[in-house]
């Protein structure tokens, strides 16, 4: 049996500091992401106040989202949540 860790890069609350200064800067609602994401407007909700982590998949989820509205801001919110390892690989 294989055991399971739950880790999140950076710690809690990473994500949903990038995920709010991204929406922020690109004027991208919380509501306009979650309808991109198909999912409720409160989750989207959680994850920008830092309430709750968004799960590995759902990061990449937000990726494909936010480029669907905005490149810049995928990629900011990348740049933002990975921060350091982004810059090592270039």
């Amino acid at each position: 049996m294989v055991q399971r860790t739950r880790f999140a890069i950076g710690g809690m609350g990473r994500a949903g500091k990038a995920l709010k200064q991204a929406l922020e800067t690109y004027r991208i609602s919380q509501n306009k992401l979650a309808v991109a994401l198909s999912v409720d407007r409160s989750i989207v909700f959680r994850w920008f106040h830092e309430q709750t982590d968004p799960s590995g998949e759902a990061i990449v989820e937000i990726v494909q989202a936010l480029k669907g509205i905005e490149p810049a801001a995928a990629k900011k919110f990348v740049e933002l949540y990975l921060g350091e390892l982004v810059e090592e690989q270039e």
